[in-house]
């Protein structure tokens, strides 16, 4: 049977380690795609490797990051990719945990490889009615992933914002959080912007995402420090 592994970098995070993540996979001879942001995407690469000819394809989940989904979350994703290719699709199985590093992920490699569980179509698919409305959320939180940011440390403050807001007791509700491509003024890395007001953020580091939350976001009244002016459009 013609086997295939597939690493699944399942973070916002993890694309900014791309160069380490692919060294990784091609030592492991393994293939890398990403649950989220990242290209390839899970589904793209799946698609590719069916389309190859692949007989069985392993996944491994893998992130290196706090903020990260479960394993379950790859599963319906893979699930919901296996149920609508059909009759067609390869066997497609998962490994059961979610590794948390690079060293941790090549010393059990084979060990996940071995004891992968096979999915079935039979998950509780992509929609569900727990998603179907707008958040009802005060502030809308775009933290800039473009490469600049990304190496500049938005992941420290990504991770900085969610544990600030969890211990106000903000949810989504309350703040949602995306993640963007570039947002542009990249000699500010790392960015963000809080919405709807139009207030614009630089060189937000994990202390000064903790003041936006505590100040801005609880409060409703801009932080002062690290605050980008704002060039308002041309006027024809």
């Amino acid at each position: 049977m013609s086997t295939h592994h597939l690493i699944v970098a399942m973070s916002p995070a993890d694309p900014g380690l791309r160069d380490e993540l692919n060294h990784t996979a091609r030592r492991l001879g393994a293939d890398l795609a990403f649950l989220q942001i990242g290209t390839p995407s899970l589904g793209t690469a799946l698609t590719r490797l069916a389309d190859g000819g692949a007989e069985r394809i392993v996944l491994v989940a893998l992130t290196t990051s706090r903020l990260s989904p479960g394993v379950s979350w790859l599963r319906r994703i893979a699930d919901a990719w296996w149920r609508e290719h059909g009759a067609q699709a390869p066997e497609v199985a998962t490994a059961s945990r979610l590794f948390r590093s690079l060293p941790e992920l090549e010393v059990l490699w084979e060990q996940a490889i071995a004891t992968a569980t096979p999915v079935r179509g039979t998950g509780p698919g992509l929609r569900s009615d727990a998603w179907e409305s707008v958040p009802g959320h005060r502030h809308q939180v775009l933290v800039c992933r473009g490469p600049r940011c990304t190496a500049a440390g938005a992941e420290q403050t990504t991770e900085a914002l969610v544990l600030e807001l969890m211990r106000h007791e903000l949810g989504d509700d309350d703040v949602l959080i995306t993640h963007t491509g570039c947002q542009f003024p990249c000699n500010h890395a790392p960015v963000l912007s809080v919405q709807p007001d139009d207030v614009w953020y630089g060189r937000v580091d994990a202390d000064a995402a903790r003041e936006i939350v505590d100040t801005h976001l609880r409060t409703g009244v801009p932080a002062g420090r690290n605050r980008l002016p704002r060039t308002p459009a041309q006027q024809g």
